[in-house]
């Protein structure tokens, strides 16, 4: 039974860092494209990052390019999301799914089964 668990959620300050990660169970995160998401609160889900099933090519959405890396761990069947220089309007909850494809067309498009998600929150 495929199965998603993100961590590394917390609170942190305007400008600030955290690492989520999402660790995948049942099937191997290397054979699909993968993406993160996150819902802020009164707003659908949104997707942000996504990496292609090869890994050699990641997409950002505008507000998060250059500030986030999407990444991957074969061997720990893990997908990461560092998020550097952080803002209020970071705040959400995030979550990991496999992904139909990668790119600016593809981004937002998760399949299959959905983690519980974690939960970001940017503050001073």
């Amino acid at each position: 039974q495929p199965r998603l668990v993100e961590s590394g959620g917390g609170l942190a300050q305007p400008g600030g860092s955290l690492r989520l990660s999402c660790a995948a169970s049942g099937f191997k995160v290397e054979h699909y494209a993968m993406g993160w998401f996150r819902q802020a609160p009164g707003k659908g889900r949104e997707g942000i990052s996504c990496i292609s099933e090869s890994g050699g090519y990641q997409y950002y959405i505008d507000s998060v390019q250059g500030r986030f890396t999407i990444s991957r761990d074969g061997g720990k069947n893990t997908v990461y999301l560092q998020m550097d220089n952080l803002q209020s309007e970071d705040t959400a909850v995030y979550f990991c799914a496999a992904h139909m494809g990668c790119g600016p067309r593809e981004i937002g498009r998760g399949i299959g089964t959905w983690g519980q998600g974690t939960q970001v929150t940017v503050s001073s």
